[in-house]
């Protein structure tokens, strides 16, 4: 990857295209579990791609690039939190009829847990997707978001118990229906 890097920041285009191909599954998928609309997600991601491009030289290595990613794609989503009043919303004619039931193999493919994830305060929901959807371990989320390790951890155990305490309120709601 370094070697595509190098290239990409020489102004060679095919080598960014490779970094957009090999990166661009990444962004759109942190965008995506944050806010929870695609279309924006796409938004997110060509604007951080767009960033990726004026910046290759302030770029390292690819450890960097991939923290840069992460970074800056963090950070487009809350700012596109607090600039915007958006809600997912999803036409009546998309949503699919009712189906049995089906194992998800992502933790966060549930859409109740999408939902009550996206209800978090916009730090918690970003560590909690760098920990479950990316698979980023505290010290790594800590880079990323550029906050003592500690932090992260007190934030993800909060976030946690949030969670496990609507989870609760939920499955007792629907118990009673």
């Amino acid at each position: 990857m370094d070697d595509s890097l190098a290239l990409a920041a020489a102004g060679d285009k095919s080598a960014f295209a490779a970094i957009v191909r090999e990166y661009q599954s990444m962004v759109y998928s942190v965008g995506l579990h944050y806010l929870r609309n695609a279309a924006l997600a796409e938004e997110i991601a060509q604007d951080v791609f767009l960033d990726l491009y004026r910046n290759l030289r302030s770029v390292e290595s690819g450890a960097h690039l991939v923290w840069w990613l992460r970074r800056v794609t963090v950070n487009r989503c809350i700012d596109r939190g607090r600039k915007r009043a958006w809600r997912a919303e999803v036409a009546l004619e998309k949503v699919a009829e009712p189906a049995s039931a089906r194992v998800e193999q992502d933790p966060m493919a549930s859409d109740a847990l999408r939902r009550l994830v996206a209800a978090l305060p916009e730090h918690q929901r970003a560590i909690v997707i760098l920990r479950f959807q990316e698979d980023l371990d505290p010290t790594e989320i800590a880079r990323v978001l550029e906050m003592p390790v500690n932090t992260v951890k007190s934030r993800l155990h909060r976030a946690l118990g949030m969670l496990r305490e609507k989870l609760e309120r939920k499955q007792k709601q629907e118990a009673r229906a």
